[in-house]
């Protein structure tokens, strides 16, 4: 399976100066937060793959305009032929506003999803705006990791998370992590295509969650 994961940054030559060739073979578009809804609609549209997203902590825009044709997932986890997605988007809050939480706050849109992930029996990926703890963040505020990243991982140990929110052109970039617990962390600024392989995931039905895989077998029929 291949996989692109955006965020952050609207890259012109994904917008001014697509050309198929760039997505070729992507089956599945992933944003990380912070970009324009009408970025994402074109490229979901563009690429004829779906899109799903989570919210930077600057994507107050779409509480007005939602990128039409692309998934929000944030509190939820998605199936993609097997592959389960967990999003949890937002950002460190460093002044009041949307789309920004506490370590607290953050911890408790966690504890609320325990019922959801238990009947899917955890995620594959973990997609965020903000990253984890002591992977990627910044030493300012604005740019902390969240140290329940950590434990979710820890406790679920997904092959992949994906985030944005630290640029490039900060200065202490780093495109890929490998946690303590085996995960590989990848900054999604830009743009990053990514060959998933099959055993990165279970094969679809077969999470052993019964309830789970009973439902998504008879709702593919």
């Amino acid at each position: 399976m291949k996989l692109m994961i955006v965020a952050d940054c609207e890259e012109p030559g994904l917008w001014e100066y697509y050309t198929p060739a760039k997505t070729e073979g992507v089956d599945l578009i992933l944003s990380c937060g912070d970009l324009d809804p009408d970025y994402l609609e074109f490229l979901t549209t563009m690429v004829n793959r779906p899109l799903v997203y989570v919210r930077g902590n600057h994507d107050g825009v779409y509480d007005r305009k939602e990128p039409l044709g692309c998934d929000d997932i944030d509190d939820k986890i998605y199936n993609w032929h097997g592959l389960r997605i967990l999003g949890l988007g937002g950002s460190y809050r460093y002044r009041p506003g949307p789309d920004m939480y506490t370590e607290a706050e953050m911890e408790k849109r966690i504890r609320k999803l325990r019922g959801l992930l238990a009947f899917t029996g955890g995620f594959d990926i973990l997609l965020t705006h903000a990253p984890a703890e002591g992977y990627g963040d910044l030493d300012d505020l604005a740019h902390a990791g969240f140290s329940c990243f950590n434990d979710l991982l820890e406790k679920y140990k997904p092959a992949y998370m994906f985030h944005g929110h630290v640029h490039r052109e900060y200065g202490s970039f780093q495109r890929e992590h490998t946690h303590a617990c085996g995960t590989k962390i990848i900054n999604g600024y830009g743009h990053v295509i990514l060959d998933l392989p099959d055993d990165a995931y279970p094969p679809e039905g077969q999470t052993g969650s019964f309830f789970y895989d009973w439902y998504i077998l008879n709702k593919r029929k």
